[in-house]
């Protein structure tokens, strides 16, 4: 039986209750429900004990963590913070507390932006404690604990280390003055914190070893040119290991082997994906451990119980794991669990101190994810929590990889969705490009949205196009300032794809997308005004010049230089601005957006908007004034994806609007 944390939580943490709501489509036969309940959790981790299980907690406009009793599944730890702040990460610290760091957006599809704050939650307690961040003298504590420094910083953990349950090693940078980031010993008790070093290049990330030595820096200044710095055991001279501006790469360091002789680099190549090598720092000798022909390197593989890299995952057209040493007693125990669980992707999250116990994730592109705690020694495992108990894998629509050649021969990948129990032939078709759009990807795990098109009658097309990120250095930066041009045409081109293989009928096809995607979706009807039938954009840019002048991009150190090198400067870019070829759009327009967009301000919804209109274009709206980059609130999603649904039916005739349901709890 697939168990649910959620209502437990909601609970046990006084939570609010979804509003019920009705869809606004006539048609009846979508339950939207079942694809906008939001999932029981998002990331899961057992505590080095194994006492516990930590787990963050997605809500209506915050994330919040609970802490759990694994004998029981009780709660005995919780943090909900603020509106439109989330917990972004937390890892555990000692048995009993995990640190967590907080986010920030204003829209659930926002990334989110780190606010630098680190707070301290413990089993049995009922809040958590703000330890270090801009906030740790306001409100939010009404009183100053001896100990923490009042300063304008923005921290996060660098190394917990595991045999130290009262200190970590947090990266600091101050929010005026020295960009260079200092590393500081913290107590993770009163919030104590001690300079340990200074990073040698600004905006920098450390890599520790097994010691707690900061041994690597990462960073970049305003030009957003990457720098990697070294150094040996407790030496305070940095050197420069990799410039990126020389070697047209960026190198990351990923840990040490168990012995520390060894550094493990994470390096980009000229073409094709990263690889994953040992650098000896005594020697300078580097060999190669681990590369796949497709994509880069999705999630690190740690030894339980440890920091040292084994391997990775990757999610390519299927999700498989790769291992240095194959032979080792790591891989074994991966093999032996994807033999167990029959076909879905594994991944370890975490395991206890001594590596008796590890908490096994498995999904898939038809299962959202559940997870199990497998006792090594007992070889058994046990069902935890499942992310989406109302899911039903067996009934999900099925998802297959797909490869398509560009105009220009550059291999593409992506995901086909098709409805269950059809065949995958003459269907109306949505085609749904990501956001992003640099560095985002398709990876064909579980997507609600594509399922729930589908079950509304629609094949999915999800595409790679180039500027996607998994691909390698060179797939990414064939994207920049390629907007509506060869970004284009490779969504074209996979379209054209879909047809010639007789999956979608040509006459019943539509483009939809959020943020970026609602600019290739708007893109795409001006550029090929007889391919698609109708065009959706929700949360969308449609007008580049006024990314460079509004917005939270252009607001940061960097954000300029991003803007002008992978968009392109704001006078070149008017061409391939939607709202300017609005006359060349002659299908049906649904454009949906909030009015606290930071990311893409209302003003460019409303300008296209109005440009349709004065095009003699049809365009429905909706606004929500309470909204930001996604809508948050319960009703107002339901009430978008149900006019949605309407919209797409009316105009390629799918099987199925949205049937107005009460929300469930």
């Amino acid at each position: 039986m697939r168990k649910t944390i959620r209502a437990a939580m909601i609970a046990a943490m006084a939570l609010p209750m979804m509003a019920t709501a009705t869809a606004t489509a006539t048609a009846a036969d979508v339950d939207l429900d079942t694809f906008l309940k939001r999932d029981s959790f998002t990331d899961l981790k057992l505590s080095p004990n194994g006492d516990y299980y930590a787990a963050t907690i997605p809500l209506e406009k915050s994330t919040a963590v609970a802490i759990l009793r694994v004998a029981d599944s009780q709660i005995v730890g919780r943090f909900v913070p603020p509106e439109n702040n989330h917990a972004a990460r937390f890892d555990w610290v000692s048995d009993d507390r995990v640190l967590i760091e907080l986010g920030q957006k204003f829209g659930s599809l926002d990334e989110p932006q780190r606010t630098g704050e680190l707070y301290s939650l413990r089993a049995n307690t009922t809040s958590g404690e703000l330890l270090v961040g801009y906030r740790v003298t306001g409100g939010n504590t009404g009183t100053r604990i001896s100990g923490k420094k009042a300063e304008a910083v923005a921290a996060f953990l660098s190394d917990d280390l595991p045999n130290d349950d009262k200190h970590v090693l947090i990266a600091v940078t101050s929010f005026n003055g020295d960009p260079y980031t200092r590393l500081e010993r913290m107590d993770v008790t009163s919030g104590r914190r001690i300079p340990v070093t200074r990073s040698p290049v600004q905006r920098a990330d450390f890599t520790t070893d097994a010691e707690g030595n900061a041994r690597f820096a990462l960073g970049a200044g305003s030009d957003n040119v990457n720098k990697l710095f070294y150094r040996d055991r407790n030496n305070e001279n940095w050197k420069l290991v990799n410039d990126e501006a020389v070697s047209k790469r960026i190198e990351r360091a990923i840990g040490f082997s168990a012995d520390g002789a060894l550094a493990y680099l994470n390096v980009e190549q000229p073409a094709g994906p990263d690889k994953i090598v040992s650098w000896n720092p005594a020697s300078g000798e580097r060999k190669d451990l681990l590369r796949d022909p497709m994509v880069d390197p999705a999630r690190l593989i740690y030894r339980p119980g440890t920091a040292v890299p084994v391997g990775a995952l990757f999610l390519g057209d299927t999700p498989r794991t790769r291992f240095f040493d194959e032979a080792s007693a790591d891989a074994k125990l991966y093999r032996s669990l994807e033999s167990a669980f029959g076909g879905d992707a594994v991944f370890i999250t975490s395991s206890t101190r001594d590596s008796s116990k590890v908490l096994v994730e498995t999904f898939s592109g038809r299962n959202p994810g559940d997870f199990f705690i497998y006792d090594q020694k007992a070889k058994a495992a046990q069902h935890v929590v499942s992310r989406s108990t109302w899911i039903d894998p067996a009934q999900t629509a099925p998802v297959r990889a797909i490869t398509v050649k560009a105009r220009d021969g550059l291999p593409l990948h992506g995901f086909l969705t098709t409805p269950h129990g059809r065949e995958a032939k003459n269907l109306p078709m949505v085609v749904l490009p990501h956001g992003g759009p640099f560095g985002i990807f398709e990876d064909g795990t579980y997507d609600s949205q594509a399922q729930m098109l589908a079950s509304a009658g629609y094949a999915v097309l999800q595409m790679n196009f180039r500027g996607s990120g998994n691909y390698g250095r060179a797939f990414e930066q064939a994207g920049a300032q390629q907007w509506g041009m060869a970004m284009q045409d490779d969504l074209t081109d996979a379209t054209r794809w879909a047809i010639s293989e007789g999956v979608a009928n040509k006459a019943k096809i539509c483009v939809y997308g959020a943020s970026y995607g609602a600019y290739a979706a708007l893109m795409g009807a001006a550029k090929e005004p007889g391919l698609y039938r109708c065009a959706a954009g929700y949360v969308g840019v449609y007008d580049l010049p006024m990314m460079h002048s509004r917005g939270d991009i252009q607001q940061r150190m960097s954000g300029e230089t991003y803007l002008r090198e992978w968009i392109g400067p704001a006078d070149k870019v008017s061409d391939v601005s939607p709202v300017n070829l609005a006359a060349q759009i002659k299908v049906p327009v649904f454009l949906a957006a909030g009015r606290e967009d930071q990311r893409a301000p209302v003003q460019h919804t409303e300008r296209m908007e109005a440009a349709l209109k004065k095009a003699g274009v049809p365009v429905e709206s909706l606004y929500y004034p309470r909204e930001g980059h996604g809508f948050y609130v319960d009703a107002n999603r339901r009430e978008y994806y149900g006019k949605l649904l309407a919209f797409l039916s009316q105009n390629l005739g799918g099987d199925k609007a949205a049937a107005p349901k009460p929300a469930a709890p």
